[in-house]
């Protein structure tokens, strides 16, 4: 039996799999971040973050929902910092999109990076 792909559009039997425009998701950032040090880092940032998105929390809002954690300076301009304390924060879904698009500025993100940090010795960025 044979049917029209929906990939690229020829006939093919019906158990042969094309990989025309097969998209590749695969990446340097995908190898970074399935390290065991990375999920391990993530954990550790949520905790000392006690959960909550860290700009919410500077707006005098709890929020503890969608949280994710942010690379301030991304993993493909400088690999050395995927685990780094300085360079991670808490977001919550919402500014974490705002962060990668360049609308919430990465010095204040440092600042509250610091912040939490505060523990630790002094911040330099």
């Amino acid at each position: 039996m044979f049917r029209a792909c929906s990939r690229c559009g020829k006939i093919h039997d019906s158990k042969y799999k094309c990989h025309a425009n097969k998209i590749n998701y695969t990446t340097d950032e995908s190898k970074y971040r399935n390290q065991r040090k990375w999920k391990k880092k993530s954990v550790d940032i949520r905790e000392r973050a006690n959960y909550l998105c860290e700009v919410c929390k500077d707006q005098g809002v709890i929020n503890y929902n969608d949280i994710e954690v942010h690379h301030i300076e991304k993993i493909k301009d400088n690999k050395d910092r995927l685990i780094d304390d300085y360079n991670l924060i808490c977001l919550c879904s919402l500014h974490h999109r705002l962060a990668d698009s360049g609308k919430i500025d990465s010095n204040y993100l440092k600042k509250l990076a610091c912040e939490r940090e505060e523990k630790n010795p002094p911040c330099f960025f």
